[in-house]
């Protein structure tokens, strides 16, 4: 695994399309038990090289009930993101994940992650990506749909505050869904401690 990891942090495949450089960012083990799978990191995580370092990811340790120790414990979670490296702004954000990255790189990191529990797909991108033909027309009708995925994938909203429109027209997701998630999170992470 850390030769792996080296050859990710090493990687430059998408040098040239990065007007910010590259700056992979992955947070994993060999015996994390659950894969986060985000976007790609944005413009804070790409100075800090810290996983989530941001309001995405204060969110989202909210909607999972655990504090940073937990979601940073790399025995419990791997922060493993579509796109590596921070895409860049775009008109209306951040660009989209490059498509380089979980091509080449997912597949090696999950074969030497046979621990995971539970796969956390988080946003269209990740959705598109790991569920293929069982996607839903919509983010929120696959959201919606969680528990086909279950037990072992869980599709979420991106937790950015630019998605506080759709959490405002889709309260069952922070009534129904987050509960459950809670309990799915600490069932195993209680499993670890």
């Amino acid at each position: 695994m850390n030769k792996l990891l080296e050859e990710i942090r090493q990687c430059s495949v998408c040098a040239p399309y990065l007007l910010n450089g590259v700056n992979p960012v992955v947070s994993v083990n060999a015996k994390s038990k659950i894969a986060v799978i985000g976007q790609a990191p944005g413009s804070i995580v790409h100075k800090t090289g810290i996983p989530w370092d941001d309001k995405s990811g204060a969110r989202l340790r909210e909607w999972l009930g655990v504090n940073k120790e937990e979601f940073y414990n790399e025995n419990l979670f791997a922060l493993v993101p579509m796109g590596f490296c921070y895409p860049g702004k775009g008109k209306n954000g951040d660009l989209p994940p490059r498509e380089e990255c979980a091509p080449k790189w997912h597949q090696l990191l999950f074969r030497q992650m046979n621990q995971i529990e539970l796969v956390l797909l988080i946003g269209t991108y990740a959705q598109k990506y790991y569920l293929e033909e069982s996607i839903k027309k919509t983010l929120t009708e696959t959201v919606k749909n969680y528990r086909e995925y279950l037990p072992h994938q869980l599709p979420l909203p991106h937790p950015s505050p630019r998605n506080n429109i759709w959490l405002k027209k889709n309260p069952w997701f922070v009534d129904s869904l987050v509960p459950e998630l809670r309990i799915r999170i600490k069932d195993i992470v209680n499993k670890v401690e």
